[in-house]
């Protein structure tokens, strides 16, 4: 009995270890699946040439501009003046309550007459004195007093002329007149309002000479020289742009944009109205033609603190990323100064789903011509251009 039990033990002992073993095999995972190849576009970097030009908005103003102001306080009464309306010298633009200093001119017209009266008495005094001086009547000291009393006479009645003068100015004053010819730009007060003599009321654009006016940042502004020629173009003129010179170049930033002001004197005849908005492209700033590389941003990519792509290994068609540096931009595209070389195949869409070493295969567009068997060979970017997509 012994034996038999033993050995019935013994098999099911056996049995447990193979059911285990079974349940810790069938428990392991599957190998993963190897990762899928991605396809994507690239592109072979070649030199091209810088092309668009640096360049600015502006806004056409006149050279000199008047605010005109009344050189009386009073409370303004009319307003003939418009914004937009050409004006000639003389033209009335407005005009103060006159009653204050028409009444002033009155009173000093009166004490005009009474200092003519007195000086006409004095005068008669001082004739009949030097009578009787001549006859020995009276002393040389009593004829120097009436002398005396007659020149006081004519000094008070000269003073009175002139103001009566200044009487008539100050009521002369009370109309607001063009003293050049040029366009209303602003009006900056209304009738019913009290102004003091000096505020503002009307600006004018004295006719003349124009300038185009806009701002360059601080990195740039001493490039910038009096004399160097710009082109302008009008914003809503497609035609022709006009050349302009830099008249003036301001000695300090402006306190709140940290950028400097730039006026380009350009001919009145040809100058797009005043107020227009053009774009000024200042020669000295321009870098048309100047080789570049260049990249489409779609190839460009966010790297730790800097900017990287994507640069694909044709032998063993794997990507390895790439730091560049980022010049400027150039329309759509990237000017890269530093990172990438004329030959190098760059990753130019898809490389937000690349790692460092993966394989990738190259996007071929189904609905694009097939190429002839010499094009799997890298080809240099034509000239004048950015950038050659390489199709694979």
């Amino acid at each position: 009995m012994t034996e038999p039990t033993t050995f019935v033990h013994l098999v099911r002992t056996a049995g447990a270890v193979l059911l285990v073993a079974g349940s810790l095999a069938a428990c392991k995972q599957a190998p993963p699946p190897p990762e899928p190849i991605r396809a994507v576009k690239v592109m072979e970097v070649g030199s091209g040439s810088f092309g668009s030009a640096v360049e600015y908005a502006g806004e056409v103003k006149a050279r000199v501009e008047s605010r005109l102001g009344f050189r009386v306080a009073g409370k303004i009464t009319h307003r003939q003046a418009e914004v937009g309306q050409h004006v000639q010298p003389g033209a009335v633009l407005a005009q103060l309550d006159p009653k204050d200093y028409q009444l002033a001119a009155e009173a000093a017209r009166a004490q005009s007459n009474a200092a003519l009266t007195n000086r006409d008495l004095a005068a008669a005094d001082l004739k009949r004195y030097q009578g009787l001086r001549a006859q020995n009547f009276i002393s040389e000291a009593e004829l120097q007093r009436r002398e005396s009393t007659f020149k006081s006479a004519q000094a008070q009645f000269e003073q009175a002329q002139a103001q009566v003068a200044s009487q008539g100015n100050q009521a002369r004053y009370t109309n607001l007149v063009a003293d050049v010819a040029g366009i209303v730009t602003a009006v900056e007060a209304e009738p019913g309002q009290v102004v003091s003599a000096g505020t503002p009321v009307v600006r004018i654009a004295n006719d003349g000479a124009r300038d185009v006016v806009f701002a360059v940042p601080e990195d740039r502004a001493s490039l910038v020289k009096p004399g160097s020629p710009v082109s302008i173009r009008s914003w809503a003129d497609n035609g022709q742009p006009m050349e302009g010179t830099v008249r003036e170049v301001a000695a300090a930033a402006d306190a709140v944009t940290r950028t400097y002001t730039v006026k380009v004197a350009v001919d009145a005849a040809s100058a797009p109205p005043l107020g227009a908005t053009v774009y000024a492209q200042p020669k000295a700033l321009s870098h048309v033609g100047t080789p570049v590389i260049k990249l489409p941003t779609s190839a460009l990519r966010r790297e730790g603190q800097g900017t990287a792509v994507w640069v694909l290994d044709k032998t063993s068609m794997t990507v390895r990323s790439q730091p560049v540096q980022v010049a400027t931009a150039d329309g759509n595209e990237a000017v890269i100064a530093a990172g990438v070389t004329p030959g190098m195949l760059v990753v130019s869409a898809g490389v937000h789903v690349l790692s460092p070493g993966q394989k990738v295969s190259i996007y071929h567009d189904k609905y694009s011509k097939p190429e002839p068997a010499t094009a799997a060979t890298p080809q240099a970017a034509p000239a004048g251009t950015a950038s050659a997509a390489t199709q694979r």
